[in-house]
């Protein structure tokens, strides 16, 4: 299709909430009469939290490895979200996130925090040490978070750090894991000031009583009505919520938990996020749960406060519908973008690769309309560059290919996958000149179909589900008719804490083979 024509299909399907295959663009928590249904956003994005600034609301995320980092959305109501930009375009301070001499899966940008102060916006996260490795803590700033940041590596490790400024503009980062430490930050937020405090200590136990194991982490400060209040996790992905509270920035604190509820997803309970004030003096918290391999998904609740204390949810349960916070915008239902035709010169803000890319092997612009992607040598989809990646999102989701194979070169294996440890894919193998359909269930060819020699144009599609965590894989050479292929993918947390996504790719098992390209045509996502 001409490409010109495609661009115009797409903006018109977009308008109208559909993309050119002709579906929803993604599942919707607005329900259109003044409510919402959480979760708000049905995907990975773990450890969030929230600003507003003037009428409009921003939230961030962790990224672990992906790359660009640090995603940032958007919003008018706290509901409809979209995407804003990244706070980290690379990671340049290690060979490895460009996949030489091993990876970086999991390093990157742990629980994120936001803030914004004199007209610039502010993104903090660390990562993790990893056994004898240091790990470390950043800050990026920019004056528009869809615009270019500067980061800012500290030599200091602040373990989940949530950023501070005080009323006077003060810079402090809470950070630590059962016992939590409050570090002063120079004026220009590019070096820590004196020594860390300590300013708790204690722990609590799995009946959710202090004395036991498990360990505050994820905090965020804020002064509201000269006191300080501290919110963090506590008790893992299975947790709940907690809250602290002080007349002063050291503490002593107080605490209370404020929100204790597994009831929309038995055994993983609402805990770790952000809250944020409305312009009419509402409050409203952003607080993720866990999904498992579909990922961590955020949830809005109402903040009621009781003598003192913000309580989430109704009484710290949640009820999953609720009216849509007054913000005083009745814009349009909208959600991040999920299906891409290739025809801008710049990626959709839905993709992440998988580590840095090589940009010389991948090009949105030599062929117009398509993005190609030239094979690098590589084991196996692990050790793959260049791996194009967006969310899976539940309940169910489905992700379509349409992928040209004129430019594979042998050793090549060009396709779609759900890209996790274990992975899965269907992909086009080319070798001895011949192409082959291969469905690859992590590192073992499940099912082999010989292409006939005049197909240059296959179609691949796989569909996830929350049911089982489960993802199956389908082919077609004409576009219309599916078969199904090889067997199910039981999807799995090999890495942990980072949800199954799509993935495009291309790679060579051969060094002969590296330089071949795949040529993609277009991404469709459904929520179907």
């Amino acid at each position: 299709m001409n490409s010109f024509i495609k661009s115009i299909i797409t903006a018109l399907a977009t308008v109208a909430g559909f993309t050119a295959a002709g579906v929803q663009e993604a599942w919707s928590p607005d329900n259109g009469d003044g409510t919402f249904t959480n979760p708000i956003m049905w995907g990975d994005w773990p450890d969030p939290d929230i600003i507003r600034v003037g009428d409009e609301f921003y939230f961030v995320s962790t990224s672990m490895h992906y790359v660009p980092g640090c995603p940032i959305a958007r919003s008018k109501d706290l509901v409809n979200w979209e995407m804003a930009g990244y706070a980290v375009e690379r990671y340049d301070e290690d060979p490895r996130y460009d996949l030489k001499g091993g990876n970086m899966y999991l390093r990157g940008s742990w629980a994120n925090s936001i803030r914004y102060r004199d007209g610039k916006f502010y993104v903090a996260f660390c990562t993790p040490n990893w056994g004898d490795e240091p790990g470390q803590f950043s800050i990026c700033e920019a004056s528009d978070p869809a615009g270019r940041w500067k980061r800012t590596v500290f030599p200091d490790y602040l373990y989940d750090p949530g950023l501070f400024f005080d009323d006077d503009g003060s810079a402090y980062v809470v950070h630590g894991q059962g016992r939590l430490m409050l570090t002063r930050l120079s004026d220009d937020l590019t070096s820590t000031v004196g020594a860390p405090v300590e300013i708790w200590n204690r722990r609590f136990d799995k009946e959710r009583r202090l004395g036991g194991y498990f360990g505050m982490e994820g905090s965020h400060m804020y002064k509201i009505d000269g006191k300080y209040y501290i919110t963090c996790p506590a008790g893992g992905t299975e947790g709940w919520q907690v809250c602290l509270r002080s007349d002063s920035i050291t503490g002593p604190y107080e605490y209370k938990i404020i929100m204790d509820d597994d009831s929309s997803y038995p055994g993983n309970g609402l805990h770790q996020g952000g809250m944020v004030e409305l312009s009419n003096g509402d409050w409203w918290f952003v607080i993720m749960q866990d999904r498992g391999p579909i990922g961590r998904v955020p949830h809005l609740v109402p903040v009621k406060w009781v003598d003192g204390w913000p309580m989430l949810g109704d009484n710290g349960r949640d009820i999953a519908t609720y009216p849509k916070p007054a913000t005083g915008s009745d814009g349009p239902v909208s959600v991040p973008a999920t299906s891409d035709e290739f025809d801008s010169p710049r990626l959709g803000l839905q993709w992440q690769w998988n580590h840095n890319p090589d940009t010389t092997r991948m090009s949105l612009t030599e062929r117009r309309g398509f993005m190609r992607i030239a094979a690098s040598p590589a084991h196996d989809l692990k050790d793959a560059r260049n791996t194009l990646t967006q969310r899976v999102q539940g309940p169910l989701s489905q992700g379509t290919l349409c992928m040209e194979t004129t430019g594979l070169s042998d050793g090549n294996i060009a396709g779609l996958a759900i890209f996790q440890f274990p992975y899965a894919y269907a992909a086009v193998r080319r070798s001895n000149g011949h192409d082959a359909i291969v469905m690859n269930n992590d590192g073992t060819d499940v099912e082999t179909l010989e292409l006939p020699e005049n197909i240059d144009k296959v179609w691949f599609r796989a569909r996830v589900t929350d049911r089982d965590f489960s993802a199956t894989f389908f082919y077609s050479l004409d576009g219309v008719e599916f078969h199904r292929i090889g067997d199910t993918l039981k999807m799995g947390l090999g890495l942990d804490w980072t949800a199954n996504r799509f993935a495009l790719f291309n790679f060579s098992t051969t060094e002969e083979g590296a330089g071949g390209y795949a040529d993609f045509d277009w991404f469709h996502y459904s929520p179907k």
